[in-house]
């Protein structure tokens, strides 16, 4: 198990598993356990986690600890995917957050209860699938009506830095207020 986050003594936001899922079947409860107890003992830093596996986020959540500096969030890249947010509502993560990227068609209407942030970006890269304004614009827009903070990360592309992080002529930069 990877203990360095104790021996770093800044504070800093880690991004667990940014290249893969904590939660993936293959993962040992006993070494997500083992992660979990590293994030609760490294007080001082902010570990965002992030998962598609939300059947197993349900099924091992009551057996973790979930220390205010854990922020948990599932991926919801299309309308088929909304069902996840049901499954992160139901774990007792003091930040719960959604990141709907990349976007690839309108969700409609989000279920935003209890869910603490969301970050809504385009894909990016060879072979990335458009996305519209609009499917931004309306979670948007539900993010302010139900008081949530809105990301966007980026419209994506090929050249994603050319593409840039404009919406509505301004950068979107929400985040959660920690409790």
């Amino acid at each position: 198990m990877n203990d360095q986050p104790l021996n770093w003594k800044t504070p800093r936001t880690i991004f667990v598993n940014s290249m893969s899922d904590l939660f993936h079947e293959d993962v040992l409860e006993d070494f997500i356990a083992l992660v979990f107890r590293v994030m609760k003992r490294a007080t001082w830093h902010q570990f965002q986690v992030l998962t598609k596996r939300d059947e197993r986020l349900v099924e091992l959540a009551p057996r973790l600890p979930w220390p205010t500096n854990v922020w948990m969030g599932v991926s919801v890249e299309n309308a088929r995917a909304k069902y996840r947010i049901k499954s992160l509502q139901a774990i007792p993560a003091a930040v719960r957050f959604l990141s709907i990227e990349p976007l690839l068609e309108s969700l409609g209407s989000i279920n935003l209860t209890g869910i603490h942030w969301v970050i809504v970006g385009g894909g990016s890269g060879p072979g990335d699938r458009p996305m519209e304004e609009a499917w931004v614009q309306e979670i948007k827009t539900q993010c302010e009506t139900a008081n949530v903070p809105f990301f966007f990360k980026q419209w994506g592309g090929v050249n994603k830095k050319k593409a840039g992080r404009l919406l509505d002529g301004k950068t979107w930069e929400g985040v959660p207020v920690t409790v």
